[in-house]
């Protein structure tokens, strides 16, 4: 075989490669401007790229409908990724069939209610029905928190080994010790009585460990397996969630949570 045939065989192996790599640059691209960083210097820094090579994709980017740009202002995600988004979250029956019930939870109590579902340590808001009083909370749909600092998180913990909670904890608690406004967790000791409370009421608190001034009530979702694969909460400001009312609340957000586990499939034994 010459030198030439050699090299033409040896190309489609490498074009595989080089789209690879410029496919994951521009998913980075894409993250790094959900992440907030919206022009073309702090982007090229963050993707370790030239100024002139970023500035190509971000245009590219744009003519595809993928990113927005603002003049002088930057790059925002376009409309190509909120179409996207919107049939991810179709395709994933969860929302769908918890919908009808997370929708009549927020209509009976009249707060916000979440269901998110587990990825790695962290908590993966997967959707939200505002609550009716007009109160503003950092979660969203998309959000990412701490599984050990949420009431949510502490929900989806339930369905885990005991053994696995300390190491959660101990990263939530690192997090929100590298994060000043972060309120900071019970001690472990205090942390792990509470958790092991939850466990056997099967529902949970989060007693503004995740946001100040915000309080909710959560419960796991299992699936036919009996493993817990999601959770729902209900989330309001401390004066409309004194303790009182969030021993009201258990059962109730308990009840949601098993009325879309047995659309999973689920049975109480």
């Amino acid at each position: 075989m010459t030198g030439s045939q050699t090299e033409a065989s040896d190309a489609p192996e490498r074009q595989p490669a080089s789209g690879t790599q410029t496919l994951l640059r521009g998913l980075a691209l894409l993250e790094c401007v959900a992440a907030g960083i919206g022009d073309v210097k702090g982007i090229a820094a963050r993707l370790g790229t030239p100024r002139s090579t970023t500035h190509r994709m971000l245009t590219s980017l744009v003519a595809e409908g993928y990113l927005h740009h603002v003049p002088y202002k930057g790059y925002l995600l376009g409309p190509m990724l909120i179409q996207l988004g919107m049939k991810a979250m179709e395709q994933r029956p969860l929302v769908a069939l918890a919908r009808p019930h997370i929708e009549a939870l927020a209509q009976r109590t009249g707060d916000t209610v979440h269901l998110g579902v587990p990825e790695g340590t962290e908590v993966f808001y997967l959707d939200k029905i505002p609550g009716t009083r007009g109160l503003e909370m950092r979660s969203r749909i998309g959000l990412r928190m701490p599984l050990a600092s949420t009431g949510l998180g502490k929900a989806l913990m339930l369905g885990l080994p005991r053994e696995r909670w300390r190491p959660l904890y101990d990263g939530a608690r690192a997090l929100a010790e590298r994060s000043p406004e972060r309120p900071p967790l019970a001690p472990w000791p205090e942390f792990e009585r509470q958790l092991a409370g939850y466990q056997e009421r099967d529902w949970s608190f989060d007693l503004e460990e995740n946001e100040i001034g915000i309080r909710c009530v959560g419960a796991p979702v299992r699936d036919v397996r009996n493993h817990v694969v999601a959770a729902v909460s209900v989330a309001s400001a401390v004066p409309y969630m004194p303790e009182e009312r969030m021993a009201e609340l258990g059962p109730i957000v308990r009840a949601t949570a098993d009325a879309i586990s047995r659309e999973l499939g689920w049975k109480r034994d």
